[in-house]
């Protein structure tokens, strides 16, 4: 199995022999619930997880009889049950890093009117494990659990610049196969986030991942070699290039090391 983990699988891999095959695909099942879903079907899932339907079904009683799934019979569809919620809640619970860092992201989102955001990867995508919003401020709508995609978003871009060479080459290989003939200038867009990342200390993302939000980010890197990413923004209406580039990054980039350097006392 990679050393990088948490990619997508991709059929015709060379198998592992500790690698247990009916346990990730009962998490590639609740890995095809996103937010806002609501219920799902088997059949739906199937295609979302390219598992034969056979399969699926076994999956989803076991997963319920679990409790990680609720079903109902009026729809004979699933949705995401309590056990679920019970690991996400234990997994940020213990995160240190964001018990540290809420308080400082608060104050930036207040100074700056910006949001604020912390977040790791999952697969091909960031996702938010603890967000702050300004105070005065009620036109943001992350939340917890959202995710931003890792190639064109400025934390996922934060995130790819802050990995060794080979590591990121070895990511830009899936991003490749998921973007098609969008290759080329989703290339380009990571190419100029790392060259950003060692000129400037941080990344951007303008209106490229969704054309109303713009943001800056900067990646922390711990000594476990785990990479998390801060990212800095919001409406593009409001929030103009100039104003996060050189207003805005330059107090990212302060917390991020006063985060740092609290961590490594903690």
């Amino acid at each position: 199995m990679n050393s990088i983990t948490g990619l997508p699988r991709e059929k015709g891999e060379a198998s592992d022999r500790k690698f247990i095959e009916a346990l990730a695909r009962g998490l590639d099942v609740l890995r095809a619930f996103q937010p806002g879903d609501g219920f799902l079907g088997n059949q739906e899932i199937a295609e979302r997880t390219g598992v034969p339907k056979s399969s699926v079904s076994r999956l989803t009683y076991t997963l319920t009889k679990l409790g990680y799934l609720s079903y109902s019979e009026r729809l004979e569809k699933y949705q995401l049950g309590s056990g679920v919620l019970a690991l996400g809640y234990a997994f940020v619970s213990n995160l240190a890093i964001r018990q540290v860092a809420r308080p400082m992201m608060q104050e930036l989102a207040n100074n700056t009117g910006t949001s604020v955001g912390l977040a790791d990867r999952d697969r091909l995508e960031m996702i938010y494990v603890e967000y702050c919003a300004p105070e005065k401020v009620t036109t943001f709508r992350h939340e917890i659990g959202n995710r931003v995609p890792l190639p064109t978003s400025a934390m996922g871009r934060a995130y790819l610049a802050a990995l060794p060479e080979d590591e990121r080459r070895y990511f830009e290989s899936y991003i490749e196969r998921k973007s098609g003939e969008k290759w080329a200038e989703v290339k380009a867009g990571i190419d100029a986030a790392v060259e950003s990342f060692h000129e400037r200390g941080f990344c951007t993302s303008f209106g490229e991942w969704d054309r109303d939000l713009n943001g800056v980010a900067v990646p922390l890197k711990l000594s476990q070699g785990q990479v998390f990413a801060f990212n800095a923004g919001g409406p593009a209406y409001r929030l103009e290039p100039e104003f996060l580039i050189r207003e805005v990054a330059p107090l990212l980039k302060n917390m991020v090391r006063n985060i740092e350097a609290t961590l490594i006392r903690y």
